[in-house]
């Protein structure tokens, strides 16, 4: 069923895949970044390294082991067709059958991706009928399902549906391997997304260096995304696994067709996202649980072999949280401004709260000073003390010259301004959370803003000299909101 190919996608033969294997032999198992660098070496496609390994580590020819790959698929493939037919799930209701009905294009014109949305929902309805095989959980077993149920309507041949499904198993492997605790971000969100983009990649003969980069791509917005349905919310999970295809599809698309710099490495990024998965379900599932639980769907049946008053005792912490969320969002309606005046001053160096906050400290400071500018020590916390390439210019322009946030001109050139300006420059890293504190000195006096980093150009002002009064005022004549 499963012919070995005779040229891999790059056409230059197997004449070096004897080699690979030698090399396989030392490294195997091997993570994502050594699939993609063996890719490079030998001259071979990713699903080559993939298979080459598999034939290693099993004994068994390439078409045993792509029959192998699909066989694992064949309960997720049913569960697709009962989530297209009749299949009703506890959190998506019938979503894949009601949107199965519907004549033409479902969400998008883009037949392919209309085709794995709806059979990637049609898998998470079926996993809650019959269950899915997990990999790194069942989340992410949807969107491969899904894309290679699209794969398989769309008229692609069983060689390449297989190829792209073991591609999947080998990437997913790694995710499964490193989701110890909850969290989407290792799962149907994090994983599938990776997958995806590596698996359009490879369907569109695309190039290793182009999935590893697609790959990074896809896996960064997904970094410590909880599971905020908790399994228990309606709807929620759709857009989970939604999103990773969506993601994974257009990082692989995008890098198909524009040269971008992406300089971080897949191995990089796959472990960052296992560390901060760690320290997603610690730190951050506790309060999605307070949030959603009010919302879990509930079976009478189990319900009734709960205790009361540990029922009343849910009852009354639910009906505080949502008064607390009330509280919460009533709290920013009165931050906000109205709609005629709510975007702020234009920030250059690409970020508002990086760049956009600090400098606008340092723009308060500037209207403090008094005489010749001597000194200006810029004390930043530890992630905008990291991210100092791009805020420093801004922070010196608007502590030595006044500059907005607006004057690109002026951040390109304030560094050698500031040196042609004999202007000793200090910058020191911070150990308070969110503290950027900005100190001039001149020829006559020493003044300084004591602040609090906030998003879109704002600033927490929380003291200064030579008065708090005098920086408050000066923050309302240049215009900068205070939070």
């Amino acid at each position: 069923m499963f012919a070995n190919k005779k040229t891999n996608t790059r056409g230059k033969g197997v004449s070096k895949l004897p080699t690979l294997k030698k090399r396989l032999e030392v490294l195997q198992p091997v993570t994502m970044g050594q699939m993609i660098g063996l890719a490079k070496e030998f001259a071979v496609s990713v699903v080559d390294v993939v298979l080459a390994e598999a034939e290693l580590q099993t004994g068994k020819s390439q078409e045993e082991i792509l029959t192998d790959v699909m066989e694992q698929y064949r309960h997720n493939l049913q569960a697709i067709e009962i989530g297209l037919k009749d299949g009703e799930s506890i959190l998506l209701g019938t979503v894949a059958s009601q949107l199965g009905k519907i004549e033409g294009p479902k969400c998008f014109d883009d037949k392919f991706l209309d085709d794995v949305l709806l059979y990637t929902q049609a898998a998470q309805v079926g996993n809650h009928c019959i269950g899915l095989r997990p990999c790194a959980g069942t989340g992410d077993s949807c969107p491969y399902t899904g894309y290679i149920m699209a794969m398989m309507r769309a008229g692609y041949s069983e060689r390449e549906v297989a190829e792209i499904a073991a591609l999947f198993l080998k990437i997913g492997g790694l995710f499964r391997a490193g989701k110890v605790t909850t969290g989407c971000n290792m799962e149907g969100f994090g994983a599938g997304a990776a997958c995806i983009a590596a698996g359009t990649v490879a369907l569109m003969k695309g190039t290793p260096e182009q999935m590893e980069k697609a790959m990074v791509l896809a896996l960064s917005p997904t970094i410590g995304v909880p599971c905020t349905p908790r399994v228990l919310v309606p709807a929620l999970c759709t857009t989970h696994i939604a999103g990773a295809v969506m993601i994974g599809m257009y990082s692989a698309k995008l890098l198909l067709r524009v040269d971008i710099d992406v300089n971080v490495p897949i191995d990089v990024m796959f472990a960052m996202a296992s560390q901060v998965h760690v320290q997603s379900g610690k730190h951050l599932v506790p309060t999605v649980v307070d949030f959603m639980e009010p919302f879990f769907k509930r079976k009478p049946q189990v319900e009734d072999l709960v205790e009361q008053h540990v029922k009343d005792a849910e009852q009354a912490k639910i009906e505080q949280t949502l008064k607390n969320a009330d509280a919460i969002s009533q709290n920013f309606a009165k931050q906000t401004l109205p709609i005629t005046n709510t975007l702020g001053e234009a920030v250059v160096g690409g970020s508002s709260q990086a760049v956009g906050s600090p400098t606008n400290a340092a723009r308060i400071a500037h209207e403090l000073a008094r005489g010749t500018i001597r000194k200006i020590t810029v004390e930043l916390y530890p992630e905008l003390f990291a991210r100092r390439a791009i805020n420093i210019p801004g922070v010196l322009m608007g502590a030595a010259f006044g500059s907005s946030t607006a004057d690109y001109d002026m951040y390109n050139a304030a560094v050698q301004k500031v040196r042609e300006a004999g202007i000793e420059v200090n910058i020191v890293e911070g150990t308070e959370a969110y503290i950027q504190k900005i100190t001039i000195e001149t020829d006559q006096m020493t003044c300084w803003v004591d602040t609090l980093n906030r998003g879109g150009g704002r600033v927490h002002l929380r003291d200064a000299s030579p008065s708090l009064e005098q920086a408050a005022a000066a923050a309302k004549r240049l215009g900068i909101v205070l939070a």
